[in-house]
């Protein structure tokens, strides 16, 4: 054939002339494909739907333990569950690959069975759906009750596999909780000892007990001037007291002297009821006429003027009951003494209560200033064990709800696989699919035969359209000679056609 453009004519013609060469290559082909699809053993794909069921307790009360996502989850489980050491017992115990067994290694096996397992997770396109909402797993053998049986295996590892992770991650962390709250629990006690020791030792000076260090200083300045005050009028009372009984003491002595003389003389009685006038008259500047030194020496001048009445009309006694007399001491000055002596307790009591205030004073000025540096550090030991306290509540707070997902997956009421469909018995083989492998044949012979027919054309130099005549020619065709099939006409023909091409450009007579 010479090069042209074909037309949709010409490969009708092709296709009329050359469509055994097609069509059997396809027939052969697919017919072979077929009986060798009968050659080859039937599997069997059994599968079950597997759901993923969230927890039946709202996330609000028992915060889900499960950290991870289910893909993730779902990768480990399937690592798991896929190993030899959970692989190999489901070969032996189902007998599985009968005709390898004992020709092949059982990592070989262990290898093809982990190939026979599908698992698919469900993606879907739900927006506001979060996780994976479940996923498929599937079995194939050669035969439709085993893999059914192995796929319900299967699928019962999962779901038990998944039932001990979240167990085991709860009670995991359950445990690791309990321990840090143990530990916390010692670091909160040691702060509360630390904190106990501290407030032993600054028992006062503790930051809460500043107002009443200032309150109690401040009584303590009004009661120490309180005191100063009384000391100081005590101390002046004991002044005029002391003046008051020498005067009354020299008195006293004079008129013994005088009556060791002889007798008391008026004159010397008058002398001390002068004294004794003066001292009544300096008391009741000070005093009333109730008090009680005022009473007396009220008395006392009574008396002395009555002893100086009595001495005028009395005669002189006897020597030994002037002795006698002269050896006692007055009332009045054994009063003075007396007070003197009470006026003596008084001071040295005001004495020792103004040194114990002023101690006071000192130790509350001691704790004011000291309460700053003794804040400070308050404020750290605080500090330390409110952060000691707050970890150990939260961890408190932490182990409870771990607690109570444990005891939530323990009634499993947690997160969980539900199977949807259970494992099916295939009803028929899912290989081979004998009709599309025959399908596949066929479609290769006809693509062969295509390809054949494709060579032939382009080998073949045969004139068989006036196309063909046209193009070799390159000349108009004036005449057809119909086609003979005798040997002359063939021989003619091959003559004609040599002399076309040796002939000059020109018409071509019949």
């Amino acid at each position: 054939m010479f090069h042209r453009q074909l037309n949709t004519t010409d490969y009708l013609k092709i296709l009329q002339r050359r469509w055994w060469l097609i069509a059997l290559p396809g027939v052969l082909l697919a017919t072979l494909a077929y009986v060798g699809s009968l050659f080859i053993p039937n599997t069997y794909t059994s599968q079950t739907l597997v759901l993923v069921e969230g927890q039946q307790v709202p996330d609000e009360i028992v915060r889900p333990i499960m950290t991870e996502t289910l893909n993730m989850r779902l990768v480990t489980m399937q690592e798991q569950i896929l190993s030899r050491t959970r692989l190999q017992p489901l070969i032996e115990r189902f007998g599985l690959y009968r005709n390898q067994v004992g020709k092949m290694p059982m990592e070989d096996l262990v290898a093809q069975l982990r190939k026979d397992v599908k698992v698919t997770p469900i993606h879907t396109d739900t927006s506001n759906y979060r996780g994976l909402p479940g996923f498929y797993i599937a079995f194939t053998a050669d035969s439709p009750r085993l893999a059914q049986q192995v796929c319900m295996e299967i699928t019962s590892m999962f779901t038990s596999e998944n039932l001990h992770i979240q167990e085991q991650t709860a009670q995991g962390t359950t445990d690791f909780l309990k321990s840090q709250l143990d530990d916390a629990k010692r670091g909160l006690d040691e702060q509360d000892a630390r904190l106990a020791v501290f407030k032993k030792k600054y028992i006062g000076q503790l930051p809460e007990q500043a107002q009443n260090n200032l309150a109690m200083l401040g009584s303590l300045n009004t009661q120490l001037n309180a005191v100063t005050a009384n000391l100081s009028r005590a101390r002046e009372d004991k002044t005029y007291v002391d003046s008051l009984l020498a005067n009354t003491q020299a008195a006293w002595e004079a008129q013994q002297q005088n009556a060791a003389n002889g007798g008391a003389s008026p004159q010397t009685i008058d002398q001390q009821l002068t004294a004794l006038q003066t001292q009544l008259t300096q008391l009741k500047a000070r005093y009333t006429d109730d008090f009680p030194d005022v009473v007396k020496l009220k008395n006392e001048i009574a008396r002395l003027s009555k002893q100086e009445q009595d001495s005028e009309a009395a005669t002189p006694a006897t020597t030994t009951t002037a002795e006698h007399k002269s050896t006692l001491e007055p009332q009045q000055v054994q009063a003075l003494k007396a007070q003197r002596h009470v006026i003596d307790q008084n001071i040295a009591e005001l004495a020792q209560e103004q040194g114990r205030l002023q101690k006071g004073i000192h130790d509350y000025e001691s704790r004011v200033q000291l309460t700053p540096s003794v804040e400070e550090e308050f404020k750290q030991l605080t500090r330390d064990y409110e952060t000691a306290l707050k970890f150990y509540n939260d961890l408190l707070a932490q182990k409870t709800r771990a607690e109570m997902a444990t005891d939530l997956q323990r009634r499993q009421e947690g997160e969980q696989f539900r199977i949807m469909d259970p494992a099916n018995l295939p009803e028929k083989p899912t290989y081979p699919n004998r009709p599309l492998i025959a399908a596949g044949g066929g479609l290769g012979g006809l693509v062969l035969g295509l390809a054949v027919t494709f060579l032939l054309e382009l080998s073949d130099k045969s004139l068989k359209s006036e196309s063909d005549v046209k193009m070799c020619l390159q000349m108009p065709i004036l005449a057809l000679i119909p086609w003979s099939s005798t040997e002359e006409a063939r021989h003619g023909w091959r003559l004609l056609k040599n002399r076309s091409h040796s002939a000059a450009p020109g018409a071509v007579r019949a």
